[in-house]
């Protein structure tokens, strides 16, 4: 489990593709610090395990259904990401819970403007789920939505800090992101369709 914080800019300094998994080798000395093989880190918002740890470097493994349903499959060397460590149960919960496990991606819209955020597209079943003011993780990153929600997508505001501790600031209309929406929202949806034998839940316009 995470918390949307980001605690490292990685760099990715290979991609070997292979038949059954894709390895990638990420440049993050401060995140392998002291992490044990096997261990959870989020790679831009998705939860992966350390299949090889070195000083100053890690490596990790996505299968096919990985790299379809996140941007991972896109990676090159050379590109920006976002790393988070695992929680431990006495850590702070400093943004909001995530558990690394994308609902879907979204495309940005519209990037920077004369006010720095973002407009992101996304699905319908998921925008459904989105409420002003609740929490949202873009890449990793956890972010707390505007009141720009409709059916199409949403908004979101970045604060200076954001956009130079992660790589949201590099964004741009056009570019796809990994979408985790608030858990407890996932939880109450799938409640209320089991409970009154609806389907998924249609997004409303709000705004």
């Amino acid at each position: 489990m995470f918390t949307g914080i980001v605690q490292e800019l990685g760099v990715v300094t290979a991609v070997t593709r292979g038949r059954q998994a894709d390895r990638l080798r990420i440049r993050a000395p401060k995140t392998s610090e002291g992490l044990a093989l096997g261990e959870s880190v989020a790679v831009n918002g998705v939860c992966l395990s350390a299949v090889h740890v070195r000083r100053d470097a890690l490596e990790f493994e996505t299968i096919p259904e990985t790299r379809r349903r996140t941007t991972l499959g896109g990676l090159r060397v050379g590109h920006t990401v976002n790393l988070e460590r695992s929680l431990n149960l006495t850590d702070r919960l400093n943004g909001h819970l995530v558990l690394g496990h994308v609902d879907g991606l979204g495309q940005v819209v519209r990037a920077g403007g004369a006010e720095a955020g973002l407009t992101i597209r996304a699905e319908r079943e998921l925008a459904g789920l989105l409420v002003p003011k609740g929490p949202i993780t873009i890449d990793g990153v956890s972010l707390t939505l505007g009141p720009e929600i409709s059916v199409t997508g949403f908004g979101v505001y970045l604060i200076p800090e954001t956009l130079k501790r992660t790589t949201l600031g590099r964004l741009k209309a056009g570019d796809r992101v990994n979408l985790e929406v608030d858990y407890v929202a996932k939880l109450l949806a799938q409640f209320v369709r089991q409970r009154y034998n609806i389907g998924n839940l249609k997004a409303t316009r709000r705004r």
